[in-house]
């Protein structure tokens, strides 16, 4: 069985990750894709959004899709224990007999690569990596210019073009929602709901 892990703050989910884990799920034959929203706990700044209103928005946009899983694993953790690299033992010795790849956008490459990311090394050592790509971020000559990435260039790192520009940030939703805009079709019909029952994002946040 091939399982993508999927991670991201999801504040909230959009139609463009959707769209993106569709395609990668489509495209890299995986049976499922796991949605796994970011803790809060590995954030420069605090999210605008109690994690308890993100993981209900998530389970309200993957229903139909019986290949989405959401997960809240990182929302619970400890201190210390909620980098990426943890959370892979965690799905990998959980759940052995399943081929898990780690689903992420060539910006993140780049960080990993620039050191950003802790257990960096053996993060990539351990794991395998569908990698998207991202607008003026060369993935090959990322990966040929660093020492850490080169080594590695053995099959772990699927580079996936989605072939279509659309890019939609959770920020720019969040923007709208707190400026009066209307971004009623850029997320997920009953999200774009939840949010204006719950009175989410009416502020903005610096």
């Amino acid at each position: 069985m091939k399982v993508g892990i999927y991670g991201s703050t999801f504040d909230p989910v959009t139609n463009v990750h959707l769209w993106t884990a569709s395609t990668v799920a489509h495209r890299k034959k995986l049976d499922f894709v796991i949605f796994l929203p970011s803790s809060s706990k590995r954030m420069d700044e605090p999210l605008q959004t109690h994690d308890l209103h993100r993981i209900e928005m998530l389970k309200l946009a993957v229903e139909t899709n019986p290949k989405f899983i959401v997960d809240d694993y990182e929302l619970d953790v400890l201190p210390g224990n909620q980098y990426t690299y943890y959370t892979m033992q965690h799905f990998k010795e959980t759940f052995p007999d399943v081929d898990f790849y780690f689903i992420m956008g060539a910006d993140l490459l780049v960080d990993i690569a620039a050191g950003k990311w802790k257990w960096a090394e053996a993060l990539l050592n351990e794991n395998k990596f569908i990698v998207m790509a991202r607008d003026g971020i060369d993935v090959l000559e990322t990966i040929a210019k660093s020492s850490l990435l080169r080594n590695l260039d053995d099959g772990r790192f699927q580079l996936l073009d989605k072939g279509l520009v659309m890019e939609i940030s959770s920020t720019y939703i969040r923007e709208e929602f707190a400026r009066g805009g209307e971004p009623q079709y850029l997320l997920p019909t009953a999200c774009y709901d939840y949010i204006k029952e719950n009175h989410l994002y009416e502020e903005e946040i610096e």
